[in-house]
């Protein structure tokens, strides 16, 4: 049965090309592909859009099926959306214009965390549910579970913790902040999640685990990219893909890439990414070792996401250093879907998706050490290479991730649908 589905995230991947708004946007057209009627919100504020007056909403792709909504107004502690008298009045008569059976909700930021709760009181009988891409309700620190103090990872979020990480701000409001925010999730059907680890972290913050399911990321078909040809100097390529900041673990991967320069093995990395909304302080670091590191490791920018195919295929093996908890990161899928080899830290989805010495290689974050000693394996031994290529897990297609999405959904009971 054909439905309407709308489709929510933080922001546009036109805008801000990050893996939850690539993967919201991903699954919107594969919903549309399935043939349902699919409308895309993403929501965006000054970095990348001035307010237009008389509306909350703007424009944004040729085809008249997506719409930004402007939200300067919010308030990143709560996560809530201030401006009720601006954006709620114009996101009832979305709402009410669509009528979507379904509402599938990609994050809180921006849309605030009043949004499900917008749509219940509107549509009643409309389905909500919500993936879950990290940990921003958990975590005041942009989500992240990392404390503030240092690069500690931070194994349980409570109110305590995190006063402890921030100690300007007073202890009552994080539990005023924890109550706010799962009162108003409450409203939410059903919760996805594409690793068992960010499942088991919601469920140890409170979240009702009958109401999590995991489905996996999926990705777009691409037409097969063409394949590495012989090196051109046989010196083994590393390829590094994505933002560049310091939670993606961009200097350990550079220290460690200066260590084997040093140590004089012969080999080549291609960082691939920009760093926008980082500090001076971060890029003039990187800077720094670029430059020490180079010839043998190139800086060539951001890229185009539909060039990650090629970019990949030209690569020996995909290096994903992040220091905290990814949770399910598309470049392995990407890179799995090519028979590549992954080196990435052991911690989050990262352990899930890569296997130790089966399809590829795990080491502990923030290490440029064992990040060196794995980059110097997967480099010296051929073998080992193709071995672990042979066993990369392919990912599903994200046609296929949509209909898993559209049975979770039919499955839904009725009297979950009730008004709140």
């Amino acid at each position: 049965m054909k439905k309407r589905i709308l489709v929510a995230a933080h922001n546009h991947p036109a805008l801000h090309p990050g893996g939850t708004e690539i993967f919201a946007h991903d699954l919107f057209r594969a919903y549309q592909r399935a043939g349902h009627e699919a409308l895309f919100l993403g929501a965006t504020n000054q970095t990348h859009r001035q307010v237009r007056p008389g509306t909350s909403f703007q424009a944004i792709g040729p085809e008249g099926d997506e719409v930004l909504l402007w939200s300067g107004h919010f308030d990143r502690f709560f996560m809530s959306q201030i401006d009720l008298y601006g954006v709620v009045p114009d996101l009832t008569e979305l709402l009410r214009d669509f009528r979507p059976d379904v509402v599938h909700i990609h994050h809180l930021l921006l849309l605030g965390a009043e949004f499900p709760h917008i749509v219940r009181r509107t549509l009643p009988d409309c389905r909500i549910v919500m993936t879950l891409h990290d940990y921003y309700p958990l975590c005041h620190h942009e989500g992240l579970m990392v404390r503030t103090s240092g690069k500690e990872l931070c194994h349980k979020s409570s109110p305590d913790r995190c006063h402890s990480c921030f100690k300007d701000i007073p202890l009552d409001r994080f539990v005023l902040r924890e109550q706010h925010l799962k009162a108003l999730l409450r409203t939410v059907d059903r919760f996805i999640s594409p690793s068992q680890f960010l499942r088991q972290r919601f469920i140890d913050w409170g979240l009702n685990g009958d109401q999590i399911d995991v489905i996996a990321n999926g990705l777009p078909p691409r037409d097969a990219p063409p394949r590495k040809g012989q090196p051109e100097n046989d010196r083994p390529v590393f390829g590094y893909f994505g933002n560049l900041n310091p939670w993606k673990g961009t200097s350990v991967l550079l220290e460690a890439a200066r260590q084997l320069i040093d140590e004089g093995l012969r080999f080549e990395l291609r960082v691939h990414g920009g760093a926008p909304f980082q500090a001076d302080s971060f890029k003039d670091e990187i800077a720094r070792l670029f430059k020490k590191t180079a010839p043998s490791v190139q800086q060539r920018g951001a890229y185009r996401r539909e060039d990650i195919g090629g970019l990949i295929a030209a690569v020996d093996c995909t290096i994903v250093p992040s220091i905290w908890w990814e949770n399910a990161p598309l470049v392995i899928g990407e890179a799995q879907s090519q028979r590549k080899p992954v080196i990435a830290s052991n911690i989050g989805g990262m352990a899930e998706m890569v296997q130790d010495g089966v399809n590829g290689i795990t080491v502990s974050p923030n290490d440029p050490r064992a990040l060196a000693a794995a980059m110097r394996r997967m480099a010296e031994s051929p073998d080992l290479r193709r071995r672990l290529s042979a066993n990369a897990r392919k990912p599903n297609d994200i046609d296929t991730t949509a209909r898993r999405y559209l049975t979770l959904i039919d499955a839904i009971e009725p009297r979950e649908t009730a008004a709140a």
